[in-house]
């Protein structure tokens, strides 16, 4: 597993509502091809982490436990665990292409709307498997055996994400 983060500018207020960003379109660019199209096609999940203001930090509204996500989580491991019984795959991101193709079927209007943000987003062939495993992740969360609008809307936005940033 591969976790990182990244400044979206080389000052780092770039989208800032709080501070300007200094640096100008090309210094961006430079900064932003510092990671290369491959190694980002590769990376499942890229999120933007916008700073919390202090009434964020301050505020005592408890978020969701740990505990609670924990068993969420321990429930859409064991969803994988028996979808993939006797055989060498553990979970959604380790699935074969044979694999996705038989446990990540979405119905044509689903199929559509993947194929016009493949276009739109340019996004490459490994990109729609990948999209598909973090949809069927995001699926079995949700405690869903098919693969929803909303579970597919949620895994292209992942990948959406890199390509308003960095390309």
């Amino acid at each position: 597993m591969l976790v990182a983060a990244m400044n979206p500018c080389p000052c780092g207020y770039l989208g800032d509502s709080k501070h300007e960003c200094r640096c100008s379109p090309a210094q961006i660019q430079r900064y932003r091809a510092k990671i290369s199209g491959p190694l980002l096609d590769r990376i499942d999940i890229h999120i933007e982490a916008p700073a919390l203001s202090i009434n964020e930090l301050r505020q005592d509204a408890p978020g969701e436990s740990s505990a609670v996500i924990q068993s969420r989580v321990q429930a859409a491991r064991e969803r994988q665990l028996a979808r993939f019984a006797g055989t060498r795959t553990t979970s959604n991101a380790r699935m074969t292409h044979a694999q996705i193709r038989a446990t990540c079927v979405i119905d044509s209007s689903l199929g559509d709307l993947l194929q016009q943000a493949m276009e739109q987003l340019s996004l490459s062939a490994r990109a729609y498997d990948r999209i598909l495993k973090v949809a069927r992740t995001i699926a079995d969360l949700a405690a869903s055996d098919r693969i929803e609008a909303p579970h597919l809307l949620e895994a292209i936005q992942y990948r959406s994400l890199d390509r308003n940033l960095f390309y």
